[in-house]
Formats: structure tokens, sequence, C-alpha cells
């Protein structure tokens, strides 16, 4: 069933997309399954767009598609640990040039679930702004999001900018965004990367001696 909602995502069926998700959660599915094939599904409609399959109106309605799936499965995400100090701060947000917010959202969700303080800069973050953000928020952890290959060079420009400031030795970056992987990374000159939510959340607790 994951894979036929990937597929529905990818082909931007929204009322499949919808009806395969509570299918999932009625069955006993974990939720996180659930954002996996998201992650999957927008990795596709990633490779479509850049291969000129789909173009800006269709990552449009791809988007909508995952604000109502994560709608459904937000709710579901809680984390256990409420109550508890916060763990640290998290300035996140989605790069310059990017409008894409879904995935930034539930990572921020699941953060923030997990104690973390989060501060959602939102999309289209210029380097500015993450800059002026640790400076005044001074917050142990920079978390930048990304959904296209375009990001990369932004990304890597924004870490660039964070180290001739002379913030880079104060945090840790880590990036998220369906094209990912350690190879990126590396380029960008992050810490690491989550291959999704639950990633960000264990790669966060593990940075600042969370259990």
């Amino acid at each position: 069933m994951r894979e036929a909602l990937t597929a529905a995502i990818a082909d931007i069926r929204e009322e499949d997309a919808l009806e395969l998700t509570q299918q999932m959660l009625d069955a006993g599915e974990d939720p996180r399954e659930i954002l996996e094939a998201c992650r999957e599904g927008m990795a596709l409609v990633g490779a479509r767009y850049e291969e000129k399959d789909y173009f800006l109106p269709e990552l449009i309605v791809a988007g909508d598609v995952l604000k109502a799936i994560a709608e459904i499965v937000k709710p579901l995400l809680q984390g256990d640990g409420e109550g508890a100090d916060t763990l640290a701060t998290i300035v996140i947000g989605t790069v310059e040039g990017d409008i894409h917010d879904v995935g930034k959202d539930i990572v921020a969700f699941m953060l923030d679930s997990n104690n973390f303080e989060v501060i959602d800069l939102g999309v289209d973050v210029p380097a500015s702004k993450f800059i002026e953000e640790i400076e005044t928020r001074q917050p142990e952890i920079v978390a930048m999001s990304g959904f296209l290959t375009l990001a990369f060079d932004q990304m890597k420009n924004t870490v660039a900018a964070i180290d001739e400031a002379g913030l880079r030795d104060r945090v840790k970056i880590m990036i998220g965004g369906a094209p990912m992987d350690d190879t990126v990374t590396k380029y960008i000159g992050a810490d690491a990367y989550g291959t999704d939510a639950s990633a960000a959340v264990t790669l966060a607790k593990s940075w600042v001696g969370g259990s």
C-alpha cells in the first residue's frame, strides 16, 4: 500500500492519496511509513520537474496534496516527553529560492513534539536571515530544508555565509529534503542530513545529549 501511496503522490492524484493514507492508518500502519511514502513521492515529483515533465503548477498542487496528508498524520506523531525540559533550540527554514514547506513543517512539528524549541523561519529564507537568527537566538542547531537539487548551491552559500560571519563553530547544521545524501552533505559543508522527520529528531538528540 505504501508503494501505491508513493505513486498517487507522484502522479498528483489527491483523492487517491488521501484515501490510501486513511486506509494505511485504518490498517494500523506506522504514520512514519506514510511520511516515507510522501518523501519518496515528492522525490519523484521533483525529478519530473527537473526533467520538465512537471512545471510550477504541478509542484504547487503536489504541495497541497502533502499538506492534506500532513493534517491527517501530524496529530499521530506527538512525542512522549511532554512537559520535559527543552533539549535545545533549533532554527529551521527552507533556503532562499525554494518555497516548499511541507517536509520542513513536519520536521519542525516532530522536533517541537520532542522537546526542542523550534524557531521556524518559513520558506525562501536568505542566508542573512539565518545569520541574524543565530546571533539573536543562539541556537545549538540550524536545520535547512530544500526540495530540489537547485537548493544545493544556496545551502552551500548559506553555510559559507554562516562561516564568514564567525558563527559556524557555534552550531551544528543539518540538511533535509528528498535529494539529500552524504555526498551532498559534504558538498554543502553541513554536519549531517536527515532522511526523514524521525531521523532529524534522532540526529538532533544525538548532538545535544538527548535520549
